[in-house]
């Protein structure tokens, strides 16, 4: 990502103090007004590497899947029993009632999700990616169609996917979702837990006037330097060094330098006040295992279930798990990935719902892109387009949504060896989860500035 002052001052503040401070530029959304009544979050879940669609969303009729096992057949044969045909767990569709041309299945490693699929409370779109302008494959081959720069590589795909443009871009559509909502009255008192991570981030969560406050995993918000060490024993000595650190006179001349005092203060009164909520009760939100998105999931639900104290209406979250850049050792890889998403968040759905909540939740997934329908022996390579998953009470669900491309190579959406050319820009993704959030068109635009190139699809996911 470019140096430029403002990402530098957001890396001293969130580095040092694990907490973002919002840096004082002009919003673009003050003319315009969010529905911003009663609590909504969005939980983007950004999966890392690459996860095969191929995987997630198996054909599963007779000819279909005869079709997609021929074209990965090295690799089906390493996955054993589980990628049988009578292994798969078939997809019933809302739109279907009595099944007719193809049909889907889940791997056996996402049960909890097929069950939350099956209660109408999960959906998946298909193909979607980052787009310039709809592609065929004939424009894509003869190269006089505009497309995403730098297509296939991780790093640029991560952040077009994030910010629509590649490595360098400074916001999110997250964050600028934020601004919109902020503008308009939602979290305005403490407008700094609007946009929240539980990691190291992208630009997703970085608006023009929010930064991303980061959530621990576990709880505490302290600075540890400060509470596990042998000062910690001395408490008048702890605050003077709190003081210090958060430079309450700092008066240098050079603007640099007091940004950066700022974002140190902002800091360490954003840690003391989730601390103090968090301190003041510690919520007990249900049975997360410890993988590394479980363990996310759950500081998310901890967070959401502390929204009184911090009189939000509206936060938007990120989450990820790497490890899907699957060229080799797929089969044993994947299950796992594919375990942990699946155990985690139906862990995070089940929450939501003894919380009440599941209506004004929603969870979705992205990805760097999806992956090659041919094997190149015991992996896949990088491709494109990837079907997502949504998931919560408010989504249309039990239902596919868009086109899945036939499991063979040379129709008319393959990009080579089956890396699908989507039919769905992710922009036309964000917007469905943008109005849902409650921005207006005007605030849909200003943080999706590509989406004028698209129509709207005539279906509606949630």
């Amino acid at each position: 990502m470019a140096l430029n002052r403002r990402n530098f001052i957001r890396g001293a503040g969130a580095g040092a103090l694990a907490a973002g401070a919002a840096v004082g530029v002009p919003t673009v959304f003050t003319s315009h007004a969010a529905e911003v009544i009663g609590y909504k979050a969005l939980v983007c879940v950004f999966l890392f590497g690459g996860i095969d669609c191929h995987d997630v969303l198996i054909p599963s009729d007779a000819g279909s899947y005869n079709s997609w096992r021929a074209a990965r057949a090295p690799l089906v044969a390493q996955y054993g029993a589980s990628r049988d045909r009578g292994s798969l767990l078939p997809l019933s569709r809302a739109s279907q009632p009595s099944p007719t041309g193809p049909q889907f299945a889940l791997p056996p490693e996402l049960a909890g999700i097929r069950s939350i699929y099956d209660q109408g409370n999960a959906a998946f779109i298909a193909n979607v990616g980052p787009l310039v302008g709809p592609v065929t494959r004939a424009g894509f081959e003869a190269g006089n169609t505009a497309v995403p720069p730098r297509l296939f590589s991780h790093n640029d795909q991560q952040v077009v996917w994030q910010a629509g443009a590649p490595e360098g871009a400074q916001f999110g559509w997250g964050g600028l979702f934020a601004d919109a909502v902020v503008a308009s009255g939602a979290n305005r008192s403490l407008p700094q837990f609007t946009s929240i991570v539980t990691d190291e981030a992208g630009p997703f969560s970085t608006g023009r006037q929010t930064s991303p406050y980061r959530v621990p995993i576990g709880g505490s918000n302290q600075i540890t330097l400060l509470n596990n060490s042998p000062i910690s024993e001395n408490q008048n000595l702890v605050n003077q060094v709190r003081s210090q650190l958060a430079s309450r006179n700092f008066a240098g001349s050079h603007v640099l330098k007091r940004d950066i005092a700022s974002a140190f203060a902002d800091g360490i009164d954003n840690n003391a006040l989730y601390q103090n909520a968090f301190s003041a009760g510690r919520p007990v939100i249900g049975n997360f295992g410890n993988g590394p998105l479980s363990r996310q999931l759950q500081g998310v639900a901890e967070t959401i279930a502390l929204r009184q104290s911090f009189s939000a209406n509206r936060q938007i979250f990120f989450v990820s798990l790497g490890g899907f850049d699957t060229h080799s050792a797929q089969a044993l890889n994947l299950t796992r990935l594919l375990t942990e998403m699946n155990d985690s968040i139906s862990a995070f759905h089940a929450a939501m719902g003894a919380a009440g909540l599941s209506n004004q939740v929603t969870l979705f997934t992205a990805s760097d892109f999806g992956r090659t329908l041919v094997a190149n022996g015991d992996g896949t390579d990088h491709g494109w387009g990837g079907h997502q998953m949504v998931v919560g009470g408010a989504v249309s669900g039990r239902e596919i949504y868009g086109s899945v491309p036939p499991p063979v190579t040379g129709h008319n959406l393959d990009a080579g060896n089956g890396r699908l050319i989507p039919d769905v820009a992710v922009e036309q993704y964000a917007q469905q989860l943008g109005r849902w959030f409650g921005l207006n068109d005007a605030e849909l635009r200003a943080s999706l500035p590509n989406l004028g190139r698209f129509t709207a699809p005539e279906w509606r996911f949630i």
